[in-house]
């Protein structure tokens, strides 16, 4: 895989918590780490748009970046780093926050690999529904070796057939870390929204009709007899 190289400065251990963080993106730099097993975790910032564009190659998150280091006493040191973690706005989806996992090119690293599809189902063009299982899966391999995507090719795939991990084309020098029988894609049927209700020939459906509570033979009566007017009190002399 190609690797991106990426400008970073050293920060100060001083100058870290939400204050100086909203200081660095209100310059367009995004406060970052770089951490290894065993070594001691460096702060850094990174250029928003160098990181944004490092992001959208072929490779998306999984792009294998050289870090280029600046520090105060000037000395530039270089790394090469994955991805491990984005943080996000809630909404303005702008980056606050990226952890870097600093790597070696000749020691095998284990991450997570999108899963796309080839092609169109024949059981898709029958009218059935394409429904992904996994979208993704664990690789281990080493940084070198590692694939932009995992692909499965779905155009023979049939309505109520299915197809699992070991269906799809695993270059050399990788290992998918998951049961090869897991299901990745299937093609099912599709549901109709709403059931028709069966209605016998040469009869139509009617609407319901509310109909009027049904009174008892004494209610019947007592509606139907003559109310006995009262009659005013007499008034005593």
């Amino acid at each position: 895989m190609e690797q991106i190289q990426l400008s970073a400065t050293v920060r100060n251990k001083e100058n870290v918590g939400k204050k100086f963080a909203t200081e660095l993106r209100s310059k367009g730099l995004v406060p970052a780490i770089v951490y290894k097993a065993g070594k001691e975790t460096l702060s850094i910032a990174v250029n928003e748009k160098e990181l944004e564009k490092a992001l959208h190659t072929s490779a998306g998150g999984n792009v294998l970046i050289e870090l280029k280091i600046s520090g105060a006493d000037s000395k530039q040191q270089s790394r090469t780093v994955i991805i491990k973690e984005i943080q996000h706005h809630p909404y303005k989806d702008n980056l606050l926050h990226v952890d870097f996992h600093q790597i070696a090119l000749d020691e095998v690293i284990k991450i997570k690999m999108p899963i796309t599809t080839k092609g169109e189902a024949a059981g898709v063009k029958a009218g059935g529904i394409l429904e992904r299982i996994m979208w993704e899966v664990e690789i281990e391999c080493l940084p070198t070796q590692m694939p932009e995507k995992l692909e499965i090719d779905v155009t023979n795939l049939e309505i109520g057939h299915t197809k699992t991990i070991k269906d799809m084309v695993i270059p050399p020098g990788v290992k998918v870390l998951a049961d090869l029988e897991q299901i990745v894609v299937s093609v099912t049927i599709k549901k109709a929204v709403e059931e028709a209700v069966a209605v016998p020939e040469g009869e139509t459906a009617e609407p319901e009709v509310i109909r009027e509570k049904k009174l008892t033979e004494e209610e019947a009566a007592a509606e139907a007899a003559p109310k006995e007017e009262k009659k005013p009190k007499e008034e005593k002399k």
